[in-house]
């Protein structure tokens, strides 16, 4: 299916002789088994080690991942700097989603039918340019909201038109049996990003100013477009240059693939029953009697324990039941928002912020390999821009759920509501789709 060689070396036509006799092996020592537990337990870094093509990429996106994480936190610091409001602060946001959901399905559409590789070029020289623009505003200190929200506006769409293409290029890269490794190593990037990018680009901000983080995001992309100018071409297969891109196609093929369907189905009931992102600034005063710092940490611990997933997740390639562990893994995370909601200590509404974060990572990791598995190569664009849709749009809308049923209800209400009914429809999911329940990664059905 892919064009990657997964046979193993061939073994050597002689072994030496030994000159003395074999002694039984006495076994393991207590110290070895751990020792092979805990290498087993943390993430496999074979991708990284055995695909030079793949730790390009791979390096590439760590290093955008955290400067992006620095310009979005330059960027709201000087719009609430600029209008001392949060309104306006919050329209960033708004700005960022429209252009991300209105073109990943069509950046998508694009990278099945064009050199993906060129198309990664094309969408980090745009955002390296956004960044190079912020810089020089911040510089001359043009102190402009709508140049701010037009640059935020401008990354947004180059990031929708390369992301896509760069998550359908990672089946190109490794074998297929390393997808789940490969994927943990891809939630661990976004991780970084997330928990990195922030801290950095806050003490550059303190020192600096903001200038401070746009001009290191700039140059971080240099490392980004060298990383990607060394992969290799990935052109489409044959005649796949001669059709339209088709968004259409991307989501006739979804709906021909219950599985895969089920799969963006379980992800929208995590992200739109159970986000409690929206809720943050009032749990921290009304809940912990803190203020913005603890909202700080509360933003912090899902990403931590994201982090943590992907760290320990060397696990992740000897499961099966991919369907199971995508359910068990929103389950959990709907469980683990509840309990945050029950929670009155900050230690432990932050242990269950990290629990749950660890879930949606795993989570995501095999919908991921599901994804990549179940889609042929020349729809591999398309769907994946699907997903980023999904991603993205999914936890703005359960911003606006949670928000709701709190103004309604109680901050403790609608997050213990919201985490057992996430819990309960995804259970509710796999008893409807036993084919989901059943889906074997050795005998893929999409």
């Amino acid at each position: 299916m892919w064009p990657v060689s997964t046979t193993p070396p061939a073994e050597p036509a002689s072994a030496a002789v030994p000159t003395e006799p074999i002694r039984p092996d006495p076994g393991p020592t207590a110290g070895g088994r751990w020792s092979r537990l805990g290498r087993g337990a943390l993430a496999d870094l074979s991708p990284l080690r055995e695909h030079p093509d793949y730790r390009r990429l791979w390096t590439g996106q760590v290093v955008s991942a955290v400067g992006q994480q620095m310009t979005a936190v330059a960027v709201a610091v000087q719009v609430y700097a600029l209008t001392h409001s949060s309104f306006a602060t919050g329209l960033v946001g708004l700005f960022s989603l429209v252009p991300l959901v209105g073109l990943g399905l069509y950046g998508g559409a694009i990278a099945d039918t064009v050199d993906r590789r060129l198309l990664g070029l094309v969408g980090s020289s745009g955002l390296a340019l956004t960044s190079a623009a912020l810089a020089l505003q911040a510089l001359l200190g043009l102190g402009s909201v709508g140049l701010l929200y037009a640059a935020v506006a401008l990354q947004s769409g180059f990031f929708a038109l390369s992301s896509p293409a760069r998550s359908a290029m990672i089946p190109r890269l490794v074998p297929p049996h390393q997808l789940p490794a490969a994927n943990a190593l891809g939630s661990m990037s976004m991780s970084l990003g997330t928990t990195v990018g922030p801290m950095v680009g806050g003490l550059l901000i303190a020192g600096s100013g903001v200038q401070s983080a746009y001009l290191v995001d700039t140059l971080a992309f240099s490392g980004t477009l060298y990383a990607m100018w060394r992969l290799p071409a990935m052109r489409p297969g044959d005649g796949a240059t001669r059709k339209r891109a088709s968004v259409l196609d991307g989501l006739r093929f979804l709906r021909s693939r219950p599985n895969l369907r089920t799969s963006f189905v379980a992800d929208l009931i995590a992200m739109v029953l159970a986000s409690p992102r929206a809720l943050f600034p009032a749990i921290a005063v009304t809940v912990y009697g803190g203020g913005p710092g603890t909202v700080g940490l509360l933003v912090a611990a899902p990403a931590v324990g994201s982090l943590a997933g992907a760290l320990f997740s060397g696990w992740v390639s000897r499961i099966r039941r991919h369907g199971m562990a995508i359910v068990t893994g929103v389950a959990a995370w709907g469980l683990a928002i509840a309990a945050f909601g029950l929670s009155t200590h900050l230690w432990l509404g932050l242990l269950m912020l990290a629990a749950a974060g660890c879930a949606d990572s795993i989570s995501m990791i095999f919908r991921n390999t599901m994804l990549q598995v179940g889609a042929p190569d020349e729809m591999r664009g398309r769907l994946q821009g699907i997903f980023v849709v999904v991603v993205a749009g999914g936890p703005r809308l359960g911003d606006f759920v949670a928000g709701t049923a709190a103004s309604l209800t109680s901050s403790t209400t609608a997050l213990l509501a919201g985490g057992l009914t996430c819990a309960a429809a995804v259970l509710l999911l796999a008893a409807r789709r036993p084919a989901f329940r059943h889906y074997d990664a050795h005998h893929p059905a999409p």
